[in-house]
């Protein structure tokens, strides 16, 4: 894979969705650098990544905190030399009717929002020095429909503007070489999901998925290491992947 001897960039890297990548990543032959808020979470990710230490570094902290992002590049930059891949994966999900939504949940998305911009603001000027890149965000379906079930209107919003963001940047940064694409999941089992209910709450979406699950780290983990990957994906930018059980391309009953 082109992954060997690149240096990655995840956020959301304590949990989830990020460790599944982190780890896959490492085996792939990548260096990994991690953002989480939760520097236990992170240190616990990292000595699985890699037990030495030689190919893993972290910054804990709130990545929509811009010193944050600074130091997360930075720390790419100063262990490994520079930034080939950014997964923008942290997230937040809420679930709250739409009359119920206050101005500190809005803020709390677009302070997340406002993280991926610059950190991805800041990835793709090292990714010019290399002469290429691949930026992968996490998206949404719920930013592609609405859900009855699952009110979510901010972070719908929220995600939408990813959306737009993501296809706008492929277009910019084609000319740098540096692709652009985003992945958005349906109901994946990660601990985002706990606010959604109980474990049996939870398992109850399987049926919303056509496929007749939901889904799990690794389905997301095989879009990002795709779409990441020059040698399998070099010819995609632009594009928003849904990976979602089939959910988006209609309904089985």
């Amino acid at each position: 894979m082109s992954l060997k001897g690149k240096v990655v960039v995840i956020t959301g890297g304590g949990t989830g969705m990020g460790a599944d990548a982190a780890k896959a990543s490492r085996a792939a032959g990548a260096s990994v650098v991690l953002n989480g808020r939760r520097e236990d979470k992170l240190a616990e990710v990292a000595s699985s990544v890699d037990p030495t230490g030689k190919n893993v570094a972290y910054v804990a902290g709130d990545i929509g905190d811009p010193e944050i992002g600074v130091r997360l590049i930075k720390t790419a930059s100063d262990k490994f030399g520079g930034v080939d891949v950014l997964f923008n994966n942290a997230g937040v999900f809420a679930i709250k009717p739409f009359p119920q939504v206050t101005r500190d949940d809005l803020r709390e998305y677009f302070n997340l929002m406002g993280g991926y911009f610059m950190v991805t603001q800041r990835a793709v000027a090292e990714m010019k020095k290399r002469g290429g890149g691949a930026v992968i965000s996490v998206g949404s379906i719920w930013a592609l429909q609405g859900i009855g079930a699952t009110p979510s209107s901010v972070p719908s919003m929220a995600k939408g503007g990813i959306h737009s963001l993501t296809r706008e940047l492929a277009i910019e940064l084609a000319v740098d070489k540096i692709r652009v694409n985003a992945i958005a999941p349906a109901v994946v089992e990660t601990p985002l999901f706990d606010s959604v209910g109980t474990p049996e709450q939870l398992a109850s979406f399987n049926s919303f998925h056509p496929l007749g699950r939901n889904g799990q780290p690794h389905d997301i983990t095989s879009a990002f290491l795709f779409l990441a990957d020059d040698a399998l994906s070099g010819w995609i930018t632009g594009v928003i992947l849904p990976v979602d059980g089939g959910v988006t391309a209609g309904r089985n009953a």
